[in-house]
């Protein structure tokens, strides 16, 4: 096994339970550095979707890990875990944590499995190549130039993002030295840059039950509601995470959508006239800009007022219909437009990898080179957050480690 992140780690555990000699080599000094990281520290090791769910929330190939998830569901992750002591909650969306809130106590169960399973763990050991003998692979050259002969060999190197966790694509060299193509990586679940430079004005700023649709010209590509970030370089949170994808997937990486952000979602248009009067009614000798403190945030509103295109001291009862109309909106549709996405090495997860065209989908096993498996992430498989990823790691990695050990 190479990688000792979540998909590496469980498919060795696997294969040690299936009675094979198991070894997992990993580059860093401890397992599990990115998983550390994840959820924001607190890892969220799964969703407690059934497996439609799961595959709908990986838009990229998730069907071809529909016959994973049937073999290894989120309730088994949750199993596999609370069954070796982790006591675990689940959180709004179906989101499963911990109960301490500490990815770290993730990593430390994982490393007990480990050591209870026989699994030799092999620190600072990075493959520099495979070694294949007539279409099979039967080992890994480490950067020592050792040989190490083994009767299978699975890849769970991840993507590139994070490369300071050790994920830098080693295992598309890996691959392509098999003979597979690689999909070309982009960022996935990445912070979005905007032309404008507003944001930065209120860097720091959440807003929360917004509702957000990435557009091409009068085409809606994607829309998703809950919570968004305001950055110095543009827009973040759960929300734009989520539509990032679809940004990174477009010509020229999206450059030139357009972001419209509901700030009212819950309101349709003649509700929110009502309340945009009921609003003014009540302010009605105050100046626009110190009107508007019961439906923006304090530090958006100087913001919003400059967007409308409205003296901001001007008296609430002199607004014209057609100010009004402009103010209305701008709360439906809170223009930005996007310049692109931040560096891949900023984003969550990779897109693209291993072609999965390339890979038995009932083994992980390589359609190239026989006793050659892959997990994770270095596929070319991504999901939303929400759990999601993690499962397809831990799914995949099971089917792996249970492949590679039966042959």
């Amino acid at each position: 096994m190479i990688g000792g992140g979540p998909a590496g780690t469980m498919a060795a555990l696997m294969a040690a339970e299936a009675g094979a000699e198991a070894a997992l080599w990993e580059r860093n000094n401890n397992l599990g550095k990115k998983l550390t990281i994840t959820g924001k520290g607190r890892c969220n090791i799964t969703n407690l979707a059934d497996i439609g769910d799961l595959v709908k929330n990986i838009p990229g190939n998730g069907a071809f890990l529909y016959g994973a998830f049937s073999r290894f569901s989120a309730e088994d992750t949750c199993n596999f875990f609370t069954s070796r002591g982790l006591s675990l909650k689940t959180e709004r969306g179906r989101r499963v944590f911990p109960c301490s809130d500490d990815a770290h106590e993730v990593v430390d169960t994982l490393g007990l499995v480990l050591e209870r399973a026989g699994v030799e763990v092999k620190y600072h050991m990075r493959a520099k190549r495979l070694c294949l003998r007539q279409g099979k692979a039967c080992g890994v050259y480490a950067y020592s130039g050792e040989l190490h002969p083994a009767d299978a060999v699975i890849v769970a190197t991840g993507g590139v993002t994070y490369p300071a966790t050790g994920s830098t694509g080693d295992g598309y060299a890996l691959a392509m030295e098999a003979g597979h193509t690689i999909i070309p990586p982009r960022p996935s679940l990445v912070p979005l840059e905007t032309l404008e430079t507003w944001p930065a004005e209120v860097s720091g700023l959440s807003l929360k039950n917004v509702e957000m649709q990435i557009c091409d010209h009068a085409k809606i590509l994607d829309k998703a509601f809950g919570e968004m970030l305001f950055t110095h370089f543009g827009i973040s949170g759960p929300i734009v995470l989520s539509l990032s994808n679809i940004v990174t997937a477009a010509p020229n990486s999206g450059r030139g959508l357009s972001a419209l952000i509901d700030l009212k979602p819950a309101l349709d248009d003649q509700q929110l006239n009502a309340r945009l009067l009921r609003n003014f009614q009540k302010f009605t000798r105050k100046h626009l800009i110190n009107s508007l403190d019961e439906l923006l945030p304090a530090s958006l509103i100087p913001v919003f007022v400059s967007l409308a295109g409205i003296d901001g001291h001007k008296p609430v009862n002199q607004l014209t219909r057609e100010e009004r109309t402009k103010i209305q909106t701008l709360f439906k549709a809170l223009p930005l437009t996007i310049k692109g996405p931040r560096p891949i090495d900023e984003a969550i997860v990779t897109a693209g990898g291993i072609c999965i065209k390339e890979i038995d989908p009932k083994t992980m096993g390589s359609k190239i080179a026989s006793g050659l498996y892959f997990a994770g992430e270095v596929m070319d498989i991504d999901g939303l957050t929400g759990g999601y990823n993690l499962q397809a790691a831990w799914s995949s990695g099971f089917v792996a480690g249970k492949s590679a050990a039966e042959g």
